[in-house]
């Protein structure tokens, strides 16, 4: 490649100090492995990924700007979110909610919620991560006994208590 012949490792090296993040850093990388003599193919196989990306991460170097911003992505917006600021906000303090006083009898149901308040649909991680963003995290319930005593259940516990958490012969 003709138009790494215009960059030193030295360059290469102070950029690498200069930048943030796993793909500059892989990228920059690559570029002095490169330049020292690895090949493109080589590289690939380091960095499991293909020889038109090895290349595509060479060829960015060849520009006006800085190598810093060369070897950095461009901010990516994503795509644009179905409920509004004020939708998330509400849905978020609805979801603090006991599902009971919502309306809802399970919180399962939140894709169900969704489509019927805001006219919006979810998939099922779309609605996973709706909770995680509003401060929810997923727990498993705690299995019970469903015909225990809960008077045996209590006299077991304060026994438990009372050898300090260890098993103790009767």
């Amino acid at each position: 490649m003709d138009h790494l012949d215009e960059i030193s490792v030295e360059e290469l090296q102070d950029a690498l100090d200069n930048v943030e993040g796993n793909k500059p850093t892989q990228r920059l990388l690559a570029a002095i492995a490169y330049k020292n003599g690895v090949t493109q193919t080589e590289l690939a196989e380091w960095h499991d990924t293909g020889r038109r990306t090895i290349y595509s991460w060479l060829k960015r170097l060849d520009t006006d700007e800085s190598l810093e911003q060369a070897v950095t992505d461009a901010h990516r917006s994503g795509r644009k979110r179905k409920l509004s600021e004020k939708e998330q906000q509400e849905f978020e303090e609805t979801v603090h909610e006991p599902p009971v006083n919502v309306g809802v009898d399970a919180p399962a149901l939140v894709q169900q919620y969704l489509d019927e308040t805001y006219n919006v649909e979810y998939s099922i991680p779309s609605c996973r991560r709706l909770l995680k963003e509003a401060g929810l995290t997923y727990q498993k319930p705690r299995r019970t006994a469903a015909e225990a005593d809960a008077e045996v259940e209590e006299t077991f516990r304060e026994e438990l208590k009372k050898s300090s958490g260890r098993w103790t012969p009767q």
